[in-house]
């Protein structure tokens, strides 16, 4: 949910109280959060041998969501208005575009990130420093691409899947993919860059409400349909959704090639138990057919 906790205190006596109630809290949410980790059967995933762990983690994110984020999101939404909403979220989107671009470039996509680049300078200008998608109008798509698709691309495996705290999903090629999109990313060394990315926050939490109702309510166990659903949207932007296709068309060929070999065999075997059978006795073993 990448929901960043920071509070600056006047006196030291504020910030010991407030350092005291965020422990406090933490520690209570933790242990609810582990009690209800601990009554969701265990799966002994491959690709998750941590999910013990990771269970944990997710449901101490699910109940920060609902005691912090939730109520945040849902003021957010009550008080901005729509418009303004949009703007944000583009905005948030136009920025992104910078290590977009970087990626696209790390990726050899040199076609893509000529478009990217145009991108970004149609909204940053015409756009009014990208309150306002006027790429999208033209024809410019917003492409999804992070250091994490440049790893995989450059043949790194995804490794385990993790859930961080605050965080959410991820796997261990995610968090060093992390690491360097914060590192290229220009609200890292700016004053700002924590209440930029607090609003940023707020304002992907309120884009998600309606996801994380659907999981909540239609998943029979959210944590295992949040882990497939990621590892799959993941797996899908770094092959460009080009692999499953491929994988399914190859699948459905061999599966029909090995159905006729089958059907093939299985007449020259009937066949050949015919002829044997009238040769010996000279009565067929077959049924009458009508």
């Amino acid at each position: 949910m990448n929901i960043i906790f920071r509070k600056i205190s006047n006196t030291k006596i504020n910030y010991i109280i407030t350092v005291v109630f965020i422990l406090t809290t933490a520690v209570s949410i933790i242990g609810c959060a582990t009690d209800k980790a601990n009554e969701q059967p265990i799966s002994n995933n491959k690709a998750d041998p941590y999910e013990n762990f990771n269970r944990k983690m997710f449901a101490f994110n699910s109940s920060v969501d609902t005691h912090v984020a939730k109520p945040i999101s849902d003021s957010y939404k009550s008080v901005t208005p729509e418009f303004v909403q949009t703007g944000v979220a583009n905005f948030f989107n136009n920025l992104k575009n910078i290590n977009v671009i970087i990626n696209d470039v790390l990726q050899a996509k040199f076609t893509q990130s000529a478009h990217d680049t145009g991108r970004i300078a149609l909204n940053t200008t015409l756009g009014i420093g990208g309150l306002f998608d006027v790429a999208k109008h033209a024809g410019l798509e917003q492409n999804e691409e992070d250091f994490d698709q440049t790893l995989a691309v450059w043949g790194v495996s995804p490794g385990s899947y993790l859930v961080l705290p605050f965080f959410g999903p991820s796997t261990t090629r995610g968090v060093h993919g992390a690491i360097f999109d914060a590192a290229t990313s220009p609200t890292t060394y700016t004053m700002i860059g924590v209440p930029i990315n607090m609003v940023s926050v707020v304002n992907t939490r309120a884009n998600a409400d309606g996801s994380l109702k659907f999981i909540n309510e239609a998943a029979l166990d959210p944590y295992v349909f949040t882990r497939e659903s990621f590892m799959q949207w993941r797996n899908n932007l770094a092959t460009d959704g080009k692999t499953d296709s491929a994988n399914n068309n190859i699948d459905e060929l061999d599966i029909e090639s090995l159905d006729d070999e089958k059907t093939s065999a299985l007449k020259e075997d009937g066949a050949v138990a015919k002829k044997s059978n009238e040769s010996n006795s000279g009565i067929s073993l077959e049924p009458e057919t009508k």
